[in-house]
């Protein structure tokens, strides 16, 4: 299986891959690791076609076979800045592969893409949070080389936090 996964930059002009970023993204949202509820019908009917306007986003997708027929995997990301560094850094911002291809090497494939896109950008690093029991991707991504972050050990690890301003 793992041999016919197609790994590439989505083009949300392609409507193929604009549906991928809804369908990945939706399955994402309903497992446990992404909260359990699938997307608002906003979201589903939006979603597309708000990232692609941003110009400092990016996604990668994976498909299953020649071609974009099965839509696998997704990693959807957003430049930010550095001050500390002066220069771009890359936020993972969603990982998504669905069950069934789950330990095939895929989310590590489109994350090296990933890293790729963001040395293309000049960005000094990767970043990205993630939920501190889920296991099976912190193993990942200690295994493609992210840490936990840390300006001096002893002022302690950096923690994500949220506010929502809307309900």
């Amino acid at each position: 299986m793992a041999d016919a996964i197609r790994v590439c930059r989505a083009d949300f002009c392609k409507d193929s891959h604009a549906q991928a970023l809804v369908v990945l993204l939706d399955a994402y949202a309903r497992d446990p690791m992404g909260g359990g509820a699938g997307l608002s019908d906003y979201a589903l009917a939006h979603v597309a076609a708000e990232w692609a306007k941003l110009p400092q986003a990016f996604s990668v997708l994976a498909f299953d076979g020649v071609g974009d027929e099965k839509p696998v995997g997704l990693v959807n990301c957003m430049q930010g800045f550095s001050t500390f560094a002066c220069k771009p850094l890359i936020n993972v911002h969603d990982v998504a592969v669905l069950a069934a291809y789950r330990g095939l090497g895929i989310a590590e494939r489109m994350l090296a893409l990933v890293e790729l896109e963001a040395r293309s950008r000049g960005a000094c690093k990767l970043t990205l949070e993630v939920l501190s029991g889920n296991a099976m991707a912190m193993r990942l991504y200690g295994r493609v080389g992210f840490a936990d972050y840390a300006l001096d050990p002893a002022a302690g690890h950096a923690r994500f936090m949220q506010k929502w301003l809307y309900e």
